[in-house]
């Protein structure tokens, strides 16, 4: 397992790392893999606010405190309740996806939440005493749609904006905001980690990439796309650290060499110090759908931290 490094450190690494979150191919086997932009949108987003590094630094001390003093936020009868709304931009029928298609993402990210999903069950035995139930119940509160004329749409949260053709985000200091869109380039995702402004604050979601029905497609169309976006909502970090045997500022996650794509066979081991098996079916990594299933106990600290009185996500536990 990993120890933590300087928060200074780990914020400077976790903006130079600017990768497109899209899907890419692989060229030794031609399969579509899985990448994440939320860190490219992130380093976007600190040229345009000289505030937002020192913000997202204060913020992470406070998270580090809190869980040196075991400080967690205040469950009610053992969950976080957070309010979802749901904005969906389309020019077609078929991208206008329907409430069936967004209540099977609502119950995929409950399910993966609380470690109710079916493949649960596949944690190896190896990863066994780190598994772990976050403990967040996600509400449908709402669904907007909004016709456009827009074939796709960039990484420059324009879809977060009326003035620019988007939809404005529902209260977002209290509830969380999807957007679900057709993407440019293949990109599959994309979240605003905390601390960055609310007037953008949220995840947006490529619509085929959305549910596990309807538009939903393979191997993406099994929900985990929105569960990985939402753990970098909630302050986690890519398990590989986004640099070659990184930190991801959880210490019971082993050192990766990097992202994992596709399905890796069970027991790969990193190169990194004391080649540990790396935990390729942790939802932070870039697996295929069918192949992450599990959050570590770590991570399910960090983000109750995150959620505990001064943390970034603070409003949502009052």
């Amino acid at each position: 397992m990993k120890k933590l490094i300087l928060i200074s450190s780990a914020v400077a690494m976790l903006f130079s790392a600017c990768q497109k979150n899209n899907i890419t191919t692989d060229d030794s086997s031609s399969a579509l893999r899985r990448n994440c932009s939320s860190v490219e949108v992130l380093a976007e987003q600190l040229k345009a606010d000289p505030t937002l590094e020192a913000r997202m630094e204060a913020y992470e001390a406070v998270v580090q405190n809190n869980l040196k003093n075991n400080v967690n936020a205040r469950l009610v009868n053992g969950v976080i309740e957070i309010p979802v709304v749901v904005n969906v931009l389309y020019r077609t029928a078929a991208e206008n996806i329907s409430l069936a298609q967004i209540q099977s993402q609502i119950d995929v990210l409950n399910e993966d939440f609380n470690a109710t999903n079916a493949d649960y069950t596949k944690v190896p035995t190896t990863f066994s005493a780190v598994k772990a139930k976050v403990g967040i119940r996600f509400v449908l509160d709402q669904v907007i749609r909004k016709s456009t004329t827009k074939t796709s749409w960039k990484t420059d949260d324009a879809m977060k904006k009326s003035t620019k053709g988007g939809i404005n985000p529902t209260t977002p200091t209290t509830k969380l905001n999807l957007w679900v869109c057709t993407l440019s380039g293949g990109i599959l995702g994309y979240a605003q980690f905390p601390g960055g402004a609310s007037a953008t604050d949220g995840v947006v979601i490529l619509n085929t990439g959305f549910g596990r029905t309807g538009t939903a497609a393979a191997p993406y169309n099994k929900g985990r796309t929105a569960t990985h976006e939402v753990g970098h909502w909630l302050n986690l970090r890519h398990i590989w650290g986004d640099a070659t045997c990184g930190s991801d500022l959880v210490n019971d996650t082993p050192l990766h060499n990097t992202a994992n794509y596709g399905c890796p066979a069970a027991g790969h081991k990193s190169t990194c110090s004391g080649t540990p098996i790396e935990m390729t079916m942790n939802y932070m990594d870039y697996t295929d759908d069918a192949c992450m299933y599990m959050f570590s106990a770590g991570q399910k600290a960090r983000i109750l931290a995150t959620f505990a009185t001064g943390g970034p996500r603070a409003t949502f536990a009052q």
